[in-house]
């Protein structure tokens, strides 16, 4: 039996809602229902989150083990080739995201456009992935914090900073808003500084560099490893850009989505440009794929991320101590924005009746608190260190909830190739739609046949050495996702939802202030 109790596996179907309405707006007698989250998130808010949502460890320590596998050539294919894959999802969310800002969705797209047990799949699935996620995280919060204060145990990290994320997140969708604000300003400065500083290097005006292309022009090893480290790297890039997609969730409470997420959209293309491709590039020409200390891979290796080498090498002293509070950062803005996703998902599926209702109760401020709870309390397996070792704990963590990921993306690329099809049968006019995804359908075909290529081969290396244990923890969240689906379809006996059929409709507050904009403007959506 799946993880999720046969209670509510036998609710009723969600009912779809009249058109220009929504399950969490309105009762039957159309007066406002409680339960309700706050569009609390600005602007800013909403832009920085998509800006810093990607930007993580993947970046600051990850990318160089990537250069040191597949050679500076390699790893920079690998990522702008992962990077091309989720520009086009983006491109799909927001088109979705645009036309209907709610927090469910990705679960409520899957429901809406291709069934509702493919929904319930997605909304578990997604839950599972970012709640694993935050006690990963804190996992990795306590592995960082040792290199300061060496004799805390990580446990006490870990417990501290769940207290504070919590509490940060029952404050207010606005509080969660402005202090992920601050944390991805810092990531993007850093970024932003790193390239600086390696572009200086590259031009002789910082350290001592005579030969700025030397790794890309001397021996045959640009592509180090071939096809096969090419690929590898190509899995490592897919797990770095997680995160992207919580824009989508954040929707849900902007203040005016329809206007900020086309904006954010349009801006991923040259975020991963230059965030990405630009800092890899950066450490492939400064650094040696050869140097071992690329080879470093986790957050204890503070020391040796390919950004501390850099600025290092640029002068600046205090560097491994920067790089650490700048990686503690990024943990804990992950696990900040994994609180917040999960948390938001539980409550939309708990009005679709796709989870206990009781997750869908909120208090004055908006927040679902007993989704938070039972969230955080998923976060208590960040004590595992005190248990088994903080790297051990981090790395199988990790590895259950990677593919999760994945999977919440092919049901991106599923849902919004039904969507637009959907959209059209029912004869509505695509000129309409807030954001229309410019490389439709190419574009979800594509995403999907790469993301079918990452799922599948992920740790190939593993299967093929017959690690057992490595391999389950790898690719568990496949039969797990699956399972969901089937049980609730047999449960249920739910259909792929009719072209027809498809609900279109927006909040009602969302298509209100559309009706406003209008009479205002003339602009229709």
């Amino acid at each position: 039996m799946s993880p999720v109790s046969k209670v509510f596996l036998t609710e009723d179907l969600p009912k779809v809602p009249q058109r220009g309405g929504d399950l969490t707006d309105t009762t039957s007698t159309g007066t406002k229902q409680e339960n309700q989250l706050k569009r609390g998130l600005s602007s800013r808010h909403l832009q920085m989150i998509a800006i810093g949502g990607s930007i993580g460890t993947g970046l600051f320590v990850a990318s160089g083990g990537s250069i040191a596998q597949a050679g500076p050539g390699g790893a920079l294919v690998a990522f702008a080739a992962v990077g091309l894959m989720v520009y086009l999802l983006m491109q799909s969310l927001g088109e979705m995201t645009a036309k209907i800002p709610v927090a469910g969705s990705f679960q409520t797209f899957a429901t809406r456009f291709v069934s509702p047990s493919f929904g319930f799949a997605i909304g578990w699935n997604y839950w599972f992935n970012w709640a694993i996620t935050v006690a990963a995280e804190l996992v990795a919060a306590g592995i960082v914090m040792s290199f300061w204060l060496p004799d805390v145990p990580g446990w006490v990290w870990a417990g501290a900073f769940l207290a504070v994320l919590t509490l940060l997140n029952a404050m207010s969708a606005k509080a969660f808003g402005e202090v992920e604000f601050w944390l991805a300003l810092i990531k993007v400065v850093t970024v932003i500084a790193f390239i600086l500083a390696g572009v200086l290097m590259i031009f002789g005006i910082l350290g001592s560099r005579t030969d700025p292309l030397a790794n890309w022009t001397e021996g045959k090893d640009v592509f180090h490893g071939g096809w096969i480290s090419i690929v590898a790297v190509f899995m490592i890039a897919g797990f770095s850009f997680q995160g992207t997609e919580l824009v989508g969730v954040a929707a849900g409470e902007a203040k005016d989505p329809r206007r900020e997420v086309p904006k954010a959209v349009r801006t991923v293309f040259w975020r991963i440009m230059l965030f990405y491709i630009g800092a890899i590039f950066i450490i492939g020409t400064l650094v040696p794929f050869t140097d071992p200390s690329l080879l470093a891979s986790g957050e204890a290796d503070v020391a040796s991320s390919p950004f501390t080498l850099v600025f290092e090498r640029a002068g600046i002293a205090f560097a491994a101590a920067a790089m650490n509070a700048v990686i503690l950062t990024a943990i804990l803005s992950a696990g900040n924005s994994g609180l917040y996703a999960s948390t938001r998902m539980l409550y939309s599926m708990a009005h679709d009746g796709k989870a206990p209702k009781i997750f869908g109760r909120t208090n004055k401020r908006g927040v679902p608190m007993a989704a938070l709870l039972a969230t955080a309390g998923v976060g208590l397996f960040g004590f595992l260190t005190a248990l088994i070792g903080q790297g051990a704990a981090y790395a199988w963590l990790l590895n259950v909830s990677g593919l999760c990921g994945f999977i919440v993306w092919v049901g991106v690329a599923v849902s919004h190739y039904r969507f637009r099809r959907g959209y059209k049968a029912q004869g509505f006019d695509l000129s309409d739609l807030p954001y229309r995804a410019p490389l439709f359908p190419l574009g979800p075909i594509v995403a999907f046949v790469m993301l079918l290529a990452v799922i599948a081969g992920q740790n190939y290396e593993a299967v093929a050495a017959g690690r057992g244990l490595e391999v389950l923890s790898a690719y568990i969240g496949l039969p797990l996702f699956l399972g969901l689906w089937l049980v609730h379809r047999l449960v249920t006996k739910s259909k792929v939802v009719k072209l027809s059929e498809m609900d279109l409709s927006a909040p009602a507050d969302i298509e209100e202030s559309a009706k406003v904009r209008s009479a205002r403007t003339g602009v229709t959506n």
